[in-house]
């Protein structure tokens, strides 16, 4: 392997591994698809930020990257493969028998949803739960662009459904299908009054395993 100026980092990136995966933290063991990176620092992006270890197994085991393409391919994933294109922070550390492990920090999108570009064209945006990359739905992208071109200062009121869907989640996360049937709304209008309260600041997204539910902020 072609030397990487390294700092040394033995007892550093053992702590890192000691956590294991988690919301803000993702082990690769190799960087063979700059797309699949792309998923990771997208997912980090839009949640609350993170950092990639390379050249850790999944097992916490430390392998080393490869050579300097490594670092090629992750700036790469960050410049061409996301959308907007995310700034990322790259460290090498050395670690037992010269190994070297990078640390990838993604910092919070300032404008969400970051999208991937991929292979076929297509855009799709990530989102970071507990030690997983989870594709983020389509109502909570409009939801995040709403609110990212919502201007300072804009009043909006709260309509009746409204009311109905913060009485809602301040008792317990819900689904949109549970608010529909509440407030007897279609759809349509269901979804613009989650956009509406999310814009306001005053709910969130939540998985509970499965799917997205609404939930108070």
């Amino acid at each position: 392997m072609k030397d990487i100026r390294g700092i040394k980092g033995k007892y550093y990136i053992a702590r890192l591994i000691e956590e294991g995966e988690h919301e803000h933290q993702d082990f690769k063991f190799a960087i063979s698809d700059a797309r699949k990176i792309a998923r990771s620092i997208s997912a980090f992006a839009n949640n609350d930020g993170g950092r990639l270890l390379v050249g850790v197994k999944d097992n916490g085991v430390i392998a080393g990257i490869r050579n300097e393409e490594d670092i090629y391919v992750v700036e790469q994933a960050a410049g061409m493969y996301c959308s907007p294109p995310q700034e990322i922070h790259v460290t090498a550390f050395r670690t037992d028998g010269d190994k070297t492990v990078l640390r990838i920090e993604i910092d919070r999108a300032a404008s969400r949803p970051v999208m991937v570009i991929e292979a076929d064209g297509t855009r799709h945006a990530f989102y970071r739960v507990r030690d997983e990359n989870i594709l983020a739905p389509q109502l909570m992208l409009r939801a995040w662009r709403e609110a990212s071109s919502e201007k300072e200062g804009t009043l909006i009121a709260l309509t009746d459904a409204g009311r109905s869907l913060m009485a809602m989640i301040s008792e317990r996360a819900v689904s949109v299908e549970e608010f529909m049937l509440a407030a007897k709304v279609s759809r349509s209008h269901a979804e613009d009054t989650v956009v509406r309260l999310h814009s306001m600041g005053l709910l969130d997204f939540v998985y509970d395993g499965h799917v997205f539910l609404l939930t108070a902020k």
